[in-house]
C-alpha cells in the first residue's frame, strides 16, 4: 500500500487501486459522489462513521492536487 498523503492510499490489491481513505474500502471518489450530489459532511459522517472530518478535507484536497 503506498500513501499518497497522509490519509489517502493507493494499493492495487484494494478497490481495483483507486485511491482510498486510508486503505479502506471506502474510495476518494465515493466521498467527492456524495459532495457533488449535495451532502453535507455531516450526512457523510453518518454514513461512513468510521470516518472523520479530516478525511473529507483530505479528499478534497486530493482532488484538487491531481485533478487532470
Amino acid at each position: 500500500m503506498e500513501y499518497i498523503t497522509e490519509r489517502i492510499t493507493i494499493s492495487d490489491d484494494l478497490c481495483n487501486g483507486k485511491p482510498t481513505i486510508r486503505g479502506m474500502r471506502i474510495t476518494v471518489q465515493t466521498i467527492l459522489e456524495f459532495l457533488g450530489a449535495g451532502n453535507t459532511n455531516e450526512e457523510i459522517l453518518e454514513h461512513y462513521p468510521e470516518l472523520d472530518s479530516s478525511d473529507i478535507t483530505a479528499c478534497l484536497n486530493f482532488a484538487s492536487e491531481y485533478k487532470n
